[in-house]
């Protein structure tokens, strides 16, 4: 699921609108044992340009 949850973000990546519903729902589906990575993962792909979405769903890295 992780994997579907990624691709998503990318897609949806140019909307922060769209990016920040896709991130709540894919929470959702994402085993706790993989968050630490999942949200090492966002903030890499993603940290330039959401980072205050980011912030407001992860604790910052």
């Amino acid at each position: 699921m992780i994997e579907y949850v990624k691709t998503i973000l990318q897609k949806v990546s140019f909307s922060a609108y769209l990016f920040e519903r896709e991130l709540k729902k894919g929470l959702k589906l994402i085993l706790p044992s993989e968050l630490e990575g999942f949200r090492d993962w966002c903030y890499e792909m993603f940290g330039k340009v959401h980072q205050s979405t980011l912030n407001r769903y992860f604790q910052p890295v």
